[in-house]
């Protein structure tokens, strides 16, 4: 091999070795490059965050929507509609309004109703209105354990069951409100009890 040819191979096969070299290094560094993480300046700015709050809105329950909005006893009774079916304790709560008291003003009748009530929750009686009506020796209308029998389509009826859930519900204040006994006019027990007032045919008593 002349020395020319030899000379002309040394530096091609140098020049390929260098070409290599720099393209493995460039590709080094692009793979670096791109692995890197960068450092990112973060600032972080404190702020209160501000929602609106829809205001509360309170609940409508369902007495609330049917109540019934009268300027007299007489109005409330009027459009107060009586049940279809009557819980054991309203029939109890009605039975004495209308025995003891439907031949009386509307006022009177509440007023025996929220006796039975009271009684109820005193805690000195039995805790239910039957348990109250059917108490020995309190009503004369009560045949052990049982009422006379009740014209239920009659106009007396179905005031009666009206009062009672208005009694019930306490939708009218009792002109006695808070009486625990009370008597027919024509009687004069001896009892030792605080008389409130006479309303229709009876004196009610705390």
């Amino acid at each position: 091999m002349s020395k020319k040819f030899r000379y002309a191979a040394t530096l091609s096969m140098a020049a390929t070795f260098i070409t290599t070299l720099l393209s493995t290094s460039g590709s080094h560094a692009n793979a670096q490059g791109f692995n890197a993480p960068v450092a990112i300046a973060t600032t972080f700015i404190s702020q209160p965050v501000i929602q609106a709050i829809a205001p509360v809105q309170p609940e409508t329950t369902e007495s609330a929507q049917d109540a019934v909005v009268a300027s007299s006893l007489a109005d409330l009774v009027e459009n107060t509609p009586a049940p279809a079916a009557l819980s054991d304790e309203l029939e109890c709560l009605a039975g004495a309004i209308f025995f003891e008291a439907k031949s009386e003003s509307l006022a009177g009748q509440l007023a025996v109703g929220r006796v039975v009530i009271a009684r109820s929750q005193s805690g000195r009686f039995p805790a239910s209105y039957c348990g109250v009506v059917y108490q020995p020796s309190q009503f004369s209308f009560v045949r052990g354990r049982s009422m006379p029998s009740i014209n239920r389509a009659s106009a007396a009826w179905q005031n009666a069951v009206r009062v009672a859930v208005i009694a019930d519900q306490g939708l009218w204040k009792s002109p006695v409100e808070g009486a625990m006994f009370f008597h027919a006019t024509h009687v004069s027990p001896r009892w030792g009890k605080a008389r409130m007032a006479k309303i229709d045919g009876h004196i009610f008593y705390r």
